[in-house]
């Protein structure tokens, strides 16, 4: 089998609301590159990146896989991601792993899981993540604690999630303290909270606050300060276990940040780390050091959702429910649409490869809602409220 083309496609999705963060808006729809890698036996894989609009740059990469068999990862590997340093880019090759791995899961007959080891659980238990909203349904902004431990509540009822993580760094960080503190005198002392400014809180900041929400007995503090110094900082003041998405992000600061003590807690994400391979290899080493594993969200459609819960379920040790932007999404772009939560959990996809198939109705009609919109990754994440703000790290 040889891999004998790929076809690069931009689609966007509705969300029913904006959703802000400490470094601008998502402005009511998430955009993502789709990967499709036809091979000359008919077999064509499916691979997801976001980031903004990668078309251009995966079709670089195409010389680098045609004629490759796309079994043989580790040369696919080496080809893309290790070979010239400036165009060595994690994410894309994890799109390519990914639609790899799906062709030798349908030309196997075996789920995406099997390939991985096999799955110790047949769904995957999911947070409510918490975002202050522009426009959200039913008219309004979210402007205090209030509002979003009123979200937190609902999404518990309507989703029956067990969990929450709030997208801090936005506002006051006293106010945000405050959200957590109501969602555990409204939804009792089992439901679990997270926080997480994305780096953006001073040191000083990061360790009131943590010291703050040690009384709630909450799951993780998330990249509280900035970088592994930041991290490794707050890490010796507080008593909440620290997690984190951004430090380290990458194999080449696992070590560093194993050495200087900064992380409890890492999340696991399919591009940062290198695909659903590279996942397993850091569980390796996160099990190797004690240290925790829980799962990242990178404002996913259904294809890379697939690829998560398939990796996620054959990891044991990962004990956290999962992190996903995917509830304030409208639709998707796979046949049946949007994945359903029940008791909180999604189900791994069932079928060869990921499980989910493309409706080409439908990535018709995003193809042309995303040339409408555009590429809000290139115009920056602005805040239409606030024109000329811009983030500051450690301004708070």
């Amino acid at each position: 089998m040889k891999i004998i083309d790929i076809r690069t496609r931009c689609v966007a999705i509705p969300l029913n609301a904006q959703l802000r963060h400490n470094t601008g808006v998502h402005p009511g729809y998430f955009l993502r590159t789709i990967l499709e890698v036809v091979t000359d036996e008919g077999i064509t894989g499916l691979g997801e990146v976001g980031g903004g609009d990668q078309r251009a740059a995966l079709q670089k990469l195409k010389p680098r896989i045609v004629g490759m068999d796309p079994f043989h990862l580790e040369m696919i590997k080496l080809k893309v991601l290790r070979s010239i340093y400036y165009m060595s880019n994690a994410r894309l090759y994890a799109a390519i792993e990914m639609a790899c791995l799906d062709i030798q899961g349908k030309a196997l007959g075996r789920p995406l899981s099997d390939l991985l080891g096999g799955s110790v659980r047949q769904e995957i238990p999911m947070i409510a993540y918490l975002f202050w909203r522009y426009n959200r349904p039913g008219g309004g902004d979210d402007e205090k604690a209030e509002d979003l431990a009123a979200l937190c509540t609902e999404l518990h009822e309507t989703l029956g999630v067990k969990a929450m993580k709030l997208k801090a760094g936005v506002k006051d960080p006293g106010e945000e303290a405050r959200v957590l503190e109501l969602c555990r005198k409204e939804l009792g002392d089992d439901f679990g909270l997270r926080i997480d400014p994305n780096g953006v809180w001073s040191v000083q900041t990061a360790v009131r606050i943590g010291q703050r929400l040690e009384a709630l007995n909450i799951e993780y503090f998330e990249d509280p300060a900035w970088g592994l110094q930041g991290n490794a900082a707050v890490k010796k003041q507080i008593r909440i276990p620290i997690a984190t998405n951004m430090y380290p992000a990458r194999f080449e600061d696992l070590a560093p940040a194993i050495r200087m003590d900064a992380v409890d807690i890492v999340l696991t994400d399919i591009h940062y780390w290198e695909g659903p391979r590279g996942v397993k290899d850091l569980v390796a080493v996160c099990n190797t050091f004690n240290l925790g594993i829980a799962m990242h969200s990178g404002a996913e459609f259904g294809i890379e959702l697939a690829a998560m819960l398939h990796t996620a379920s054959t990891i044991p040790t990962m004990n956290f429910a999962g992190d996903a932007h995917y509830h304030y999404l409208t639709d998707d772009i796979i046949q049946g649409g949007l994945m359903p939560y029940r008791n909180g959990c999604i189900k791994v996809p069932e079928g060869p490869g990921l499980g989910v198939a493309l409706d080409e109705e439908k990535m018709k009609f995003y193809e042309k809602y995303y040339e409408e919109k555009g590429d809000y990754y290139a115009r920056f994440h602005q805040d239409p409220r606030r024109p000329d703000w811009f983030p500051t790290v450690g301004g708070l």
